[in-house]
């Protein structure tokens, strides 16, 4: 089962509530609260949609422009030994951390894909 849907380069969750009994999520990878609701999962998709076309309209509106998630970047933390392993390889191979981390990730992901 999947727990994402993805409009326009953008990537919501989908969560349900008993209580309520309603489908809801929110935009991932964005400083900007974007979410949206529904009763079924049709509503939900049809929400998301809206959201993030009004997200975009709003943005052009005012002449700013949209938030990208994922922009490749992030922070991650290491133990300082490792931090100092990865960085002797790096050198002694001629290759960045960035490069590194990056290779690892892909292999990881690609291990795990479903």
């Amino acid at each position: 089962m999947n727990n994402t849907i993805t409009y326009k380069g953008y990537i919501g969750t989908i969560e349900f509530s008993e209580e309520d009994c309603i489908f809801f999520g929110k935009v991932l990878g964005l400083h900007s609260l974007i979410s949206y609701e529904g009763a079924t999962a049709k509503e939900l998709l049809d929400d998301f949609h809206g959201a993030i076309d009004d997200y975009l309209q709003a943005c052009a509106d005012n002449g700013i422009e949209p938030e990208k998630a994922f922009k490749g970047s992030f922070n991650v933390r290491v133990s300082p030994e490792l931090h100092k392993q990865l960085a002797q390889y790096a050198a002694e191979n001629q290759v960045t951390l960035n490069r590194i981390v990056e290779s690892a990730l892909q292999s990881y992901v690609t291990a795990h894909a479903n």
